[in-house]
């Protein structure tokens, strides 16, 4: 199979080109600037787009082609002010019209768009058990994650099979979120969020590509996915068995107030959660890796 790969060159994009490209997949990132990119997994190369249309690659398209819509904004790129907001939807709304008009121009339609999005879509949702069928949030978060998911729906009228993943937090040390979380347990400092309650859901960044994957050469995966670890934990829960695999405390607490004076709106990423549990994904036979934390934690950080 050929895969076409917008935001490839990020976090999940590269682990990403690096699982299909492993398992004899023909990988193609779609780069604004591909005589940049640089780091790219061995047989995987870089071609140009320009982000908002398909001009220049819909050529690249076959029978027998994946598409995978990673592109967008940082959420953590700064404070939500209203220009930044703009941004961060304008950007996945950008992409998905480059999707759609891509697989429109194409000779041959693909075989299969995957269309990424986040949990954040079903917004704060106490301790409720979250699945796939749960309704969408709201704010903007959820607001971001609804028009993203609709972005390349239209192709699904073209016979095209289309799949969402909504993915927790990733664990990596090359990127994300999980670093800014790391970095105070490194210095003994580390500690709840908050309250501590809110709900952590999260996936190892090999599960996190190699769900992917599945999905990608699964005809029977269509519609939208959960991406996230069988054993979803509170803040503190999470921050317990991360300092154990440090050797660390996790006794200080950083209050919601100061979090929400730093980061402002932005600060919901940290203190709200939802307990999400990716019920499609199993009943389709995936089998993760990394299936609990402590499990994740120790190979990410060799304890």
């Amino acid at each position: 199979m050929r895969v076409l790969i917008t935001g490839g060159s990020g976090l999940i994009g590269h682990a990403l080109s690096a699982e299909l490209a492993t398992t004899g997949h023909e990988v193609i990132v779609l780069s604004r600037r591909p005589e940049q990119v640089a780091g790219l997994p061995s047989g995987v190369r870089a071609e140009r787009w320009d982000s908002r249309t398909g001009q220049g690659w819909s050529s690249l398209i076959n029978g027998d082609t994946a598409i995978v819509n990673l592109a967008g904004e940082s959420l953590s790129a700064g404070r939500w002010t209203a220009e930044v907001k703009q941004k961060i939807l304008q950007s996945r709304l950008n992409a998905g019209q480059a999707v759609v008009q891509a697989v429109q121009a194409a000779p041959v339609r693909p075989s299969v768009v995957l269309q990424a999005s986040a949990v954040g879509y079903y917004g704060p949702r106490g301790d409720e058990e979250v699945t796939e069928e749960a309704p969408p949030g709201s704010g903007f978060l959820p607001g971001v994650a609804i028009q993203w998911e609709a972005s390349t729906a239209p192709v699904e009228a073209w016979g095209v099979r289309r799949v969402v993943t909504r993915s927790g937090v990733v664990l990596s040390l090359n990127g994300g979120a999980f670093l800014r979380l790391l970095q105070p347990y490194r210095f003994f400092v580390g500690g709840p969020l908050g309250s501590g309650r809110q709900w952590f859901s999260w996936i190892h960044l090999a599960d996190e590509a190699g769900a992917m994957r599945f999905l990608l050469e699964h005809p029977a995966a269509q519609g939208a996915f959960n991406l996230t670890s069988l054993q979803p934990l509170t803040n503190a829960a999470f921050g317990q068995v991360l300092g154990r695999v440090l050797g660390r405390p996790s006794l200080i607490p950083v209050p919601a107030l100061a979090l929400r004076l730093l980061f402002g709106e932005m600060s919901t990423v940290l203190l709200d959660g939802q307990r999400v549990l990716p019920s499609r994904l199993l009943a389709l036979g995936y089998q993760f890796r990394f299936p609990q934390a402590e499990m994740a934690l120790r190979d990410l950080l060799k304890k």
